[in-house]
């Protein structure tokens, strides 16, 4: 080998680390940035769910169901969606809380379920209501009852009791 050849090897050696490197660098910016993407998407903005426990009685023998609050979140009455079941039938009128005077509904609701008290539902208060022979099915002793409670279309309770 010549000197002037072995220049020639030694330079091409030395150009090729540079664009290696570059290489390198581009490939673990576009790593990185796909880490993030994916982080960033798995990200919700959602507002949390309201936690809260309820307790549910049914009284077959006055169709009235009544729903406590007994400890967590207030809960606005306003955002509430309440669905009643009996024996695994939904009833035909759900109760549109809050209300006074609702169809397939007797009397008014007690509690916050009532359009004139106030629309937040703490813990310790109590809402109920009584169902109307016009609705079906109709509640009896011993009939499974399930309710599900959700605020703005989000699940927040499911709850099931048999009347007594």
């Amino acid at each position: 080998m010549t000197e002037e050849t072995d220049f020639a090897t030694a330079t091409d050696t030395r150009a090729t680390s540079p664009i290696v490197g570059v290489l390198m660098v581009i490939a673990l910016t576009v790593c990185l940035a796909a880490v993030i993407a994916v982080s960033v998407g798995a990200w919700s903005l959602e507002p949390a769910s309201p936690t809260t426990t309820f307790e549910l009685s049914a009284d077959g023998n006055n169709s009235a169901i009544v729903i406590t609050h007994v400890t967590g979140d207030p809960i606005d009455v306003e955002t509430l969606s309440v669905t009643i079941a009996i024996n695994g039938t939904t009833l035909a009128a759900q109760p549109p809380v809050p209300f006074v005077g609702a169809s397939g509904f007797d009397g008014t609701p007690e509690g916050p379920f009532n359009a004139k008290s106030d629309t937040t539902w703490t813990a310790g208060e109590r809402a109920g209501v009584s169902i109307a022979g016009t609705n079906s099915p109709t509640l009896a002793a011993g009939d499974s009852v399930s309710v599900t409670l959700a605020v703005d279309g989000r699940e927040v309770a499911t709850l099931e009791a048999t009347a007594s």
